[in-house]
């Protein structure tokens, strides 16, 4: 059995490499070559803590596996990070466990390739002006995801610890791909983006509909929880919106649960799957001033294609830790 660790993962797993990936893996969850059971979820008692078991398998791949991951909001700013655990890839045709693989590194760079692939399918093609939410991992990755995808000539990071984004900021100072600056308020960053990408840890709405300039897109990623958001209602119904997976957003996502309990919008508000729109199934963005939201809660598919390619790779270039259990 192989063992990667975080190292193997970011060295093996580049950005583009991965984007290619998701694009894959959400257009074979299109074509129904997927089982992905809802998460069962463990909320800690009198804490804001939570364990998730991710199982997938795929036909096309083909592969079985599981992502087993903790949620410890309380770890930002410690040396651990809110989210920890493995993927562990099983052999789809005999059974055994192949490899045991980092899950934090897998999940932060796949996470953001997923907003990639939302952004090159929904963003304006002369999206230019770009608004990070968020100061931790997520916004690290999601700038380089961003930048893949769309030539950004300016990224405002907001965080709700000013220093935080300041030294944030202060890490891309060399990068010449983009000016890179700190926004005093949410708002701020927000107001004349044409793509905000919100990655924060935020129970409530960070993201207020009325600081959107017409034809923006978002990629809504920090929140998880049917009690929890990072977008206003207003924002929401104003959108056009589209999920990674329809079933998943109408149980645990809180950015549009919240706003049709409210009576804001419905169900029927989802236009689609980006699978969908990667099989052209669906339409995507219908004008320049169309708002198009992407709201994102990360999918077991996503991790077990990761994990392949990973466990590919690593055999080819003799990466890793083998071990007998």
């Amino acid at each position: 059995m192989l063992v990667l660790g975080r190292s193997d993962v970011e060295r093996l797993l580049s950005m583009p490499a991965c984007i290619g990936l998701m694009e894959e893996a959400l257009a074979s969850l299109a074509r129904s070559d997927v089982i992905l059971p809802l998460r069962p979820v463990i909320r800690v008692p009198d804490s804001t803590n939570a364990f998730a078991v991710m199982p997938a398998y795929s036909r096309a791949l083909p592969a079985l596996g599981a992502k087993l991951i903790s949620v410890f909001p309380a770890n930002h700013g410690t040396d651990l990070d809110s989210h920890q655990g493995i993927v562990a890839l099983f052999d789809a045709e005999r059974g055994n466990l192949s490899a045991i693989i980092d899950a934090v590194s897998i999940t932060a760079i796949r996470t953001a390739a997923v907003s990639a692939v939302a952004t090159k399918l929904l963003a304006r093609e002369n999206a230019r002006r770009l608004a990070i939410l968020g100061s931790g991992v997520q916004a690290r990755t999601h700038v380089e995801a961003m930048l893949a995808v769309r030539p950004f000539e300016s990224v405002k990071i907001w965080s709700r610890h000013m220093e935080h984004a300041r030294r944030f900021v202060e890490t891309f100072g060399a990068d010449e791909r983009a000016v890179f600056r700190v926004a005093a308020t949410a708002d701020d960053a927000v107001r004349g983006a044409d793509v905000i990408c919100t990655v924060t840890a935020a129970r409530e709405p960070v993201l207020h509909g009325a600081a959107l300039q017409p034809g923006a897109h978002i990629n809504a990623v920090g929140a998880s929880l049917p009690t929890t958001r990072e977008l206003d209602t207003a924002a929401v119904a104003m959108s056009r919106i589209f999920v990674d997976r329809r079933e998943s957003a109408l149980n645990e996502a809180g950015d549009l649960l919240i706003p049709i309990s409210e009576g804001a919008i419905t169900a029927d508000a989802i236009c689609g799957e980006i699978g969908d729109l990667l099989a052209r199934s669906a339409p995507g963005r219908s004008s320049p001033t169309e708002i198009t939201l992407f709201k994102s809660l990360g999918l077991a598919i996503e991790d077990l294609a990761t994990a392949m390619y990973l466990r590919r790779e690593a055999e080819r270039d003799g990466s890793g830790t083998w071990i007998e259990l």
